[in-house]
């Protein structure tokens, strides 16, 4: 077996069941074609080498897809399921399929032999003149004329396959490029794909548009939505014709002309994957979003990797802390064979920190920003006060009367409706003729302009309601200027007075200083990997951007402007099919270090990028803000493996919840910070610590660079070697250590590794470093055995000083066993309820308890059982914290008293008989037991070196469980814990 054998997701399912059945992802054992070497006789091996691409028609993959599948079927017959369940069959970058299933048949198919994981499917959403002259591809020393000649061979070579809801064949930035194609040979070669196009409303491929596929077994389709790759909502014609759109499209929006718009790659090919569906409101009408399910999307990674494309723009939502369920292990395999990801960071800035998706290794992750087209718009108020904001639509509105809808609500609306331009929310005698003030939130920014045109209303003003929220430059109905919170309040408080009047001005086009971090792009530190690695990686504009959309979802119109990260990530996923088309040898992960090390920091005026709360850091932007021109020499490259990335994994501990025993023992793993990648973060650095990178030099020359760092704030930093001499194609490699001088505890601090040509300073390679200090570095839980016995424990302090030790507990669990008598895979937790299925247990936490948790253990039952924990302030149907992962242990850990319910749920089961589970209640007092003891009490410790804390535990009852917490300071307060468990 390979080194990626055994990965599975284990993500709880979010998908509805249809009748007593619900779809499933089915994962079985043997490697995808993608990671296949040849271990089975008979069977060639299929990954492609170092380099190379996974040619889905070569004779050896067909063979070992073919014997793939059969391997499915046995499973489903080995657990006396039909083959005629199944609706997907994944083999290239994912080996499973997807499959409708009973309760019972799920649970019978985890116990079968060949079966790595079954999990549900869960449903994921998309993160919703022109970009290319702010990032200089335009004119006569930009990219496109540098490196190709110009537009018309820009991207030449090169698939670009979008994962999302589809797009509108018709539109001109996806009509025929002109024949003969100075690339076809290329591509005839590598694309194997099709042009499915549909049953209804044909989707027509052409020499632009090579192939369209769609997904929906996980989706009920909504009737206004097109049963083809063709796309109702528009998100995925905005993110195509972003990423290779046609050069030089004439774009208009509400009859004002905007002159041209064109793609980062315009001679790139593109095919389609429509795998997000538009949705539909209670009343049937759209939403204006899409959703989709991981089992279509895996599909569609699949196909598209089968098909041939060398770029997937993927501006679809992903999750904070897995890097291991569906999506994410097929883009594994998809980089594997040679395919650039890139993924969009989430829209989730304005909730604060450590929102940031797809956070593995293998993808790139956009954030988004500004770009430099101006919009500022103003409304002065009759009392000669003026309030800039930004609004693109660009007539203005003669001094008229104003009033905040809130005010004036339609008869049988709430303020609370009419305050945020609900539809039919406010009153048309009240805001005829008027400038109508509107409050952001819940509807769609240019819905609210829609009702006040509707009401009457000549003019608005969208007011935020948080200095986080973006001021985005929506193609509104009517003149309306985007205003913030502050200067919100003001105009409604002068709107309350009498006789209030206000005018709005033109717009006004003139350049404004870019880029900006946008306030909903979500940043980092990710909590997938503690903040050892950065993520978001890159930002891109991703607001107000400009692209062609489908005219249904738009009100008609061909082009709109639209803000999120995925505007964003299309931008790189272009840029980087114009890096593949000048250097096609290059892997994904050197595409990726060429745009992150050659990123800017800086705004066109020089200073730092901003955000809209601060100074943005690498927090928000990673490497910093992309730079197309210089990415195509970078000089140096990071690089990182498949192998790399499995060792990352398995010392994040994810990789051993979703592989086959002994695959991380076997693999080995690295410490975090060790991954060979661009940028350099450590989320826990104890006192020192030192990191190493590999680079290679892929240019033809001997390269010889001096090594410079800049110290983060609070901390010294050494750089050895602090001279690189490398060959072409070889590689060097240094070490960066940091070391804490009084950097606060528990915030990050930032520098940088320069990596700067010697001889003719053409080079210039630069990774942003990101380090958070901790008092103490200690073992987050720690087990024992026995009515008696002892256990060492290392930590590592982050100081020079004293080191404390104490204990409460041990206390011994509360146990419930509980008998179930039926399944239940549709658990709602908005109205848990106790049945055969589900059974509730009421803890009770009394205030100054240390700590409580509640748990099942795998130990406690039957191999195969999976039960579910959800836990409830006691009477309440609001969900306070749940563990549902796909076994029987779950744990749910809380410090806050009161009285709770827990429901446990028995979803799934390989025993003959349905098994009981028992439920663990720990509530440890904040006081010690007499039964633990931690020595020594005190000792002297210096920062960065390892000490020792013993644990002693004794009269203990065999057969019982107890937990307790070991608590360490620093002699005026408590700076970490452990939480130690005793099977006694």
């Amino acid at each position: 077996m390979g080194t990626f054998a055994a990965l599975a997701a284990s993500a709880p399912g979010g998908a509805a069941p249809s009748g007593d059945t619900a779809l499933y992802i089915v994962q079985t054992v043997s490697e995808p074609a993608a990671q296949y070497e040849g271990e089975v006789a008979g069977f060639a091996k299929t990954k492609p080498d170092e380099g190379g691409r996974l040619d889905a028609k070569a004779a050896a993959v067909r063979n070992w897809v073919h014997r793939l599948r059969n391997e499915h079927d046995a499973t489903l017959n080995a657990a006396k399921v039909g083959t005629n369940k199944k609706v997907y069959d994944y083999s290239l970058t994912f080996n499973g399929y997807a499959a409708r299933l009973t309760a019972g048949e799920a649970a019978r198919l985890k116990g079968t032999k060949g079966v790595l994981r079954v999990w549900q499917d869960e449903i994921v959403q998309a993160d919703t003149t022109t970009t290319r002259d702010f990032l200089g591809l335009t004119g006569n020393k930009g990219v496109w004329a540098k490196q190709f000649q110009g537009d018309a061979r820009a991207g030449v070579g090169v698939i670009v396959g979008v994962i999302d809801s589809g797009i509108w064949p018709e539109s001109a930035s996806f009509a025929a490029l002109s024949e003969p194609r100075p690339d076809q040979a290329v591509i005839d070669a590598k694309w194997h794909g099709t042009c499915d196009s549909g049953p209804v409303n044909p989707f027509p491929c052409n020499n632009k548009i090579l192939g369209a596929r769609s997904f929906q077994a996980g989706i009920t389709r909504t009737p206004f939505e097109f049963n083809s790759a063709r796309g109702f909502s528009g998100h995925g014609t905005h993110t195509a014709s972003t990423a290779a759109g046609n050069f030089g499209v004439p774009a208009s929006i509400n009859g004002f002309d905007l002159g041209t718009t064109s793609g980062m790659a315009p001679a790139a090919r593109i095919a389609v994957y429509k795998g997000l569906w538009a949705t539909a409101n209670p009343d049937g009408t759209p939403t204006g979003s899409s959703s989709g399910s991981t089992a279509d999307l895996a599909a569609a990674i699949d196909a598209a990797v089968g098909d041939g494309v060398d770029v997937i723009n993927y501006s679809i939502s992903g999750s904070p802390s897995s890097i291991v369920r569906a999506t994410d292990i097929s883009f594994f395999n998809a980089a594997a064979a040679g395919v650039f990801i890139s993924a969009s960071a989430g829209n989730s800035g304005e909730a604060g920190p450590s929102q940031v998706n797809h956070n593995a290794p293998w993808m790139t992750t956009v954030a988004a920003s500004t770009h430099d087209r101006g919009n500022a718009k103003s409304v002065t108020l009759g009392n000669g006060t003026t309030y800039t904001g930004v609004g693109v639509v660009p007539p203005g509105v003669a001094s008229t009367g104003i009033v905040d809808s809130e005010t004036i609500p339609a008869a049988g609306r709430t303020p609370a409706d009419a305050r945020l331009c609900m539809l039919n929310s406010i009153d048309p005698a009240a805001a005829a003729g008027k400038i109508v003030i509107c409050t952001r939130g819940i509807t769609d920014r240019v819905q609210k302009s829609l009702v006040v045109r509707d009401a009457g209303g000549v003019g608005s003003i969208l007011v935020n309601t948080s200095a986080a929220q973006s001021f985005n430059g929506d193609w509104h109905i009517i003149p309306t200027v985007h205003i913030g919170p502050v200067d919100g309040a003001a105009i409604k408080a002068y709107a309350a007075t009498a006789g209030a009047t206000a005018s709005i001005s033109i717009t006004d086009p003139a350049k404004v200083t870019a880029p900006i971090m946008a306030g909903f792009s979500s940043y980092g530190p990710a909590v997938a990997g503690g903040g050892d690695l950065l993520k978001p990686d890159i930002a891109a504009p991703g607001v107000d951007v400009i692209a062609s959309v489908a005219p249904p979802g738009h009100a008609g119109k061909n082009f709109d402007g639209l803000s999120g990260t995925s505007m964003a990530a299309p931008h790189i996923a272009g840029i980087a099919a114009l890096i593949k088309s000048k250097n096609p040898t290059w892997s994904p992960m050197w595409i990726k270090s060429a745009m992150m090390t050659t990123a800017s920091t800086k705004d066109a005026s020089g200073g730092p990028i901003q955000h809209p709360l601060g100074t943005a850091t690498p927090i928000h932007y990673g490497s910093g803000h992309v730079v197309p021109g210089s990415a195509f020499d970078p000089g140096l490259v990071f690089d990182s493996t498949p192998a790399d990335w499995v060792k990352y994994g398995c010392a994040l501990g994810q990789f051993q919840l979703i592989t086959e025993p002994g695959t991380c023992e076997a693999a080995g793993t690295i410490d975090p910070s060790d991954l060979n990648y661009p940028s350099i973060a450590v989320g826990d650095l104890a006192g020192k610590q030192t990191v190493t990178r590999v680079v290679t030099n892929v240019t033809k020359k001997v390269g010889i660079y001096q090594v410079k760092v800049t110290a983060p704030a609070g901390f010294t930093a050494k750089v050895s070697p602090e001279w690189l001499i490398v060959l072409p194609g070889k590689k060097a490699s240094f070490k960066v250590t940091l070391t804490r001088t009084d950097a606060a505890f528990g915030q990050f601090s930032f520098g940088s590794v320069k990596l700067d040509e010697f001889v003719t300073g053409k080079h210039e390679a630069v990774s942003p470093i990101a380090v958070r200090p901790v008092a103490l570095a200690a073992p987050r839980e720690g087990v024992g055995a026995g009515a008696s016995g002892s256990a060492a424990l290392s930590v590592t302090p982050g100081y020079t000083g004293t080191l404390t030790s104490s204990v409460v507990g041990l206390a011994a669990s509360n146990v419930s066993d509980l008998a179930f008598t039926a399944t239940n895979t549709s658990f709602n937790p908005a109205a848990p309820a106790v049945s055969d299925s589900v059974k509730k247990v009421t803890v009770s936490v009394p205030v100054g308890s240390a700590l409580a948790r509640f748990a099942t253990f795998d130990s406690d039952a039957p191999v195969g059982t999976d039960s579910d924990m959800f836990v409830y302030k006691k009477g309440s149907n609001t969900l306070f914290r749940s563990s549902a992962g796909g076994t029987n242990d779950e744990a749910v850990t809380i410090t806050e008293a009161g009285d709770y319910d827990i429901y446990i749920v028995m979803f799934g089961h390989t025993s003959p008989a349905i098994p009981n589970v028992k439920h663990h209640a720990f509530v440890i007092p904040a006081a010690a037991a007499g039964n633990l003891t931690a020595t020594p009490a005190g000792q002297a410790v210096t920062q960065a070196t390892p000490a020792t804390v013993t644990l002693n535990w004794t009269g203990l009852t065999a057969g019982t469980r107890y937990l307790g917490i070991v608590a360490y300071g620093d002699g005026t307060a408590t700076i970490g814990r452990t939480i130690f468990g005793v099977n006694g």
